[in-house]
């Protein structure tokens, strides 16, 4: 069963789900230097043979690039251990379940933003993004149980 945020709650859980995503951006870009890496020390491996290779140095990319992989699972499992949804990694983009007429819906948030001013459909997406205003705030349920 989803957890749904009040605004309020949500706002509150705010900046432990920037650091989260910021981690999470950190590490991804990371990752596709790992892979960039690895895949071109395969590439060479494939056109020079096997026996040139540098095994402790394989070893090694093999190793931070698993390792920072699971760094980035993490992060993204601290967002959705809160019961956030990660909607694109790339900007940063983040949604709270919330209530609205009794209707699921989310609160949209996404990094660089001061604090969350938007509100969409579950089907709508990022381009659907509302301002929340005052007949949000007077349907909205108010604090909901965790």
């Amino acid at each position: 069963m989803p957890r749904f945020f009040s605004l309020q709650q949500a706002q509150k859980l705010l900046p432990e789900v920037e650091s989260a995503i910021r981690d999470a951006i950190s590490l991804k870009a990371e990752f596709q230097r790992a892979e960039a890496e690895w895949q071109g020390f395969a590439h060479r491996v494939a056109i020079q043979g096997g026996l040139r290779a540098d095994r402790s140095q394989l070893l090694e990319q093999k190793r931070h690039r698993e390792s920072t992989a699971r760094d980035l699972k993490q992060a993204i499992e601290r967002i959705h251990q809160a019961g956030c949804l990660v909607k694109d990694l790339d900007i940063g983009l983040i949604d709270f379940p919330t209530l609205l007429h009794g209707e699921e819906v989310y609160l949209c948030w996404k990094l660089g933003e001061t604090g969350i001013r938007f509100w969409h459909g579950i089907h709508e997406g990022f381009g659907g993004r509302k301002e929340i205003d005052q007949e949000f705030l007077e349907h909205h349920q108010g604090e909901l149980p965790n």
